[in-house]
């Protein structure tokens, strides 16, 4: 499923330090529940990486050894040593390991570009760290934690199950 068109429309005029500041408290509270992820990197923990939702105007970069992340608008060269782009709902699924990453690259879903050791070895570094997305963002909600983990679990369940959702 495909991000829907009207919530992505405004991505495009939204301050981009207003939408990276919530990416970054996301990311913070991601990596406070799964503080080892970039430490199963090994020898790639220095590379950079780059992830480009085809149906967002944004490309989020990820560097583990700072730990950070940035965020950009498209088409932005960001620099990094890997690169995977498809929509945000499969590159959030990979996130979670609910699935085949080979799967949805062979049927090209999901585009590969870059050091491909480098990418093998962050989806290794995923595999085992049950990340749970509602869960872990949640916590970044503070007293809101229970109706964002809710909603969130929702919509996962909803995309996952593959309906055909109407989002406007």
């Amino acid at each position: 499923m495909k991000f829907p068109r009207p919530l992505a429309a405004p991505l495009v005029v939204l301050p981009i330090v207003l939408m990276e500041s919530a990416v970054r408290l996301m990311f913070k509270s991601l990596l406070k529940r799964h503080p080892m992820l970039f430490e199963r990197l090994g020898e790639h923990k220095g590379k950079r990486y780059a992830f480009r939702p085809t149906d967002l105007p944004l490309v989020f970069l990820v560097e583990p050894a700072r730990p950070a992340i940035s965020l950009m608008r498209e088409p932005a060269d960001p620099r990094a040593d890997a690169v995977v782009g498809g929509p945000l709902f499969r590159l959030l699924a990979l996130l979670e390991g609910r699935c085949d990453a080979d799967a949805l690259f062979f049927s090209r879903e999901l585009t590969v570009v870059g050091d491909m050791e480098a990418m093998l070895a962050l989806r290794n570094a995923l595999d085992g760290m049950a990340i749970d997305l509602p869960r872990d963002l949640g916590d970044a909600a503070g007293p809101l934690a229970p109706v964002v983990s809710r909603v969130a679990a929702t919509i996962r369940r909803r995309v996952l199950a593959g309906e055909n959702v109407s989002w406007s």
